[in-house]
C-alpha cells in the first residue's frame, strides 16, 4: 500500500514556472508539493550562460536553478525529483498524482511540465547522441562533434563546446538557411574549428560498437559524403510535454495547453504555467510570470 500525502496544491513539473508557483503558494500558507520527472530546473539546466535574467548580468543556468530550488525548499515545499508519474487524475474535485513513491492528493493542481527536446528523426540506440552540451559536452574534449540544428541553440552550443576543448565542430542545418540571429552567426564565423553547412542532413550513422562517423546528404543535390565524428548534439527544437493529460486538458494543434489569462484550463481546479502553455514567447521570465499568475489564481480558487 503506497503512502498517501494530502496537500493543498500539487505542482507537476519543477522547472522555473513550477518553482516560482511553489514560492508563491508556500508564502500563502498553502501546503505544496512539486513532482518532477527528472531534476528541478528543466531546460534552463542545459543553458550554460543566462544573460537576460534581472539581477544576474551573467549566470550559469544550472546554478540559477539550484538557487531557486534552495529557496523553494527553505519555504517547506515538498519536492520529489526523478519521479515517474504512473497516473494522473484531474477531473475529480480532489486531484490525484501517483508516483512510484506514493500518492499525492491535492485540492488544486498546476501543470508546469514544460517542453522536451525533439529527438533526432531516425531510429537508433547510439549512446553518443546528446541533447545537452552542459550535461555531456566535457566528454568530447579533444574530439570531433557534429551539431544538428542551425538555430540560436545550435550556434550557441557550438561556442560552448569549443570552450570545453572540443577539437572540431560541424553544424548542419537541413533547410537552405540558418535560423540563428546574425549576431550569433558572426560569433561563430571567425572560429576556425567550427564550420557550418546548410541543406545538409544525416543520412546514416557509421557505428563500430560506438559512433565513428556519419554519412551526410545534401538535401538539394542528393550527393553524400562521410564525416568522422565522435559525438552528435541535437538542437532542433522542443515539443510540449503533455502526454500525461492529453485526453483531459484542452490542447491546441501543436499540443500546447490552451489556458486563460488566469492560467486556468478547461478543468476546475487545474491550472497550467510556463512553456507547456500556448503562447507567443517562451523565456525564463515569461515562465516565471505564468507561475506567479497560476499560483495567485490557485490561492483565489482555494480561498473562494
Amino acid at each position: 500500500m503506497k503512502p498517501q500525502k494530502n496537500v493543498d496544491v500539487i505542482i507537476v513539473g519543477g522547472g522555473i514556472a513550477g518553482m516560482t508557483a511553489a514560492i508563491y503558494t508556500a508564502r500563502a500558507n498553502l501546503s505544496t508539493a512539486i513532482i518532477e520527472k527528472e531534476v528541478c530546473g528543466g531546460l534552463v539546466n542545459s543553458t550554460h550562460v543566462v544573460e537576460n535574467f534581472p539581477s544576474y548580468p551573467s549566470i550559469n543556468g544550472m546554478e540559477l536553478m539550484e538557487k531557486t530550488l534552495e529557496q523553494v525548499e527553505a519555504l517547506g515545499v515538498e519536492v520529489e525529483q526523478v519521479a515517474e508519474i504512473n497516473s494522473l487524475k484531474l477531473t475529480e474535485e480532489i486531484k490525484t498524482v501517483e508516483t512510484e513513491e506514493g500518492i499525492y492528493n491535492g485540492k488544486a493542481i498546476i501543470l508546469a511540465t514544460g517542453r522536451v527536446p525533439i529527438p533526432l528523426p531516425m531510429e537508433t540506440d547510439c549512446e553518443q547522441i546528446h541533447y545537452c552540451s552542459v550535461c555531456d559536452g566535457t566528454a568530447y574534449k579533444g574530439k570531433k562533434v557534429l551539431i544538428v540544428g542551425g538555430g540560436n541553440s545550435g550556434f550557441d552550443e557550438a561556442l560552448y563546446l569549443l570552450s570545453l576543448g572540443v577539437e572540431k565542430i560541424t553544424i548542419i542545418e537541413m533547410m537552405e538557411r540558418f535560423f540563428a540571429s546574425q549576431t550569433t552567426q558572426d560569433k561563430v564565423a571567425d572560429k576556425a574549428q567550427i564550420r557550418a553547412r546548410t541543406s545538409t542532413r544525416i543520412k546514416e550513422l557509421v557505428e563500430e560498437g560506438k559512433l565513428k562517423g556519419v554519412i551526410l546528404e545534401n538535401t538539394d543535390s542528393g550527393e553524400t559524403e562521410s564525416l568522422d565524428v565522435d559525438g552528435i548534439f541535437v538542437f532542433i527544437g522542443q515539443k510540449p510535454n503533455t502526454e500525461l493529460f492529453a485526453d483531459t486538458v484542452f490542447l491546441d494543434k501543436a499540443g500546447y495547453i490552451v489556458a486563460g489569462d488566469s492560467m486556468e484550463t478547461n478543468l476546475k481546479g487545474v491550472f497550467s504555467a510556463g512553456d507547456v502553455n500556448q503562447k507567443a514567447y517562451r523565456q525564463i521570465t515569461t515562465a516565471m510570470a505564468d507561475g506567479t499568475i497560476a499560483a495567485l489564481s490557485v490561492e483565489k480558487y482555494l480561498r473562494g
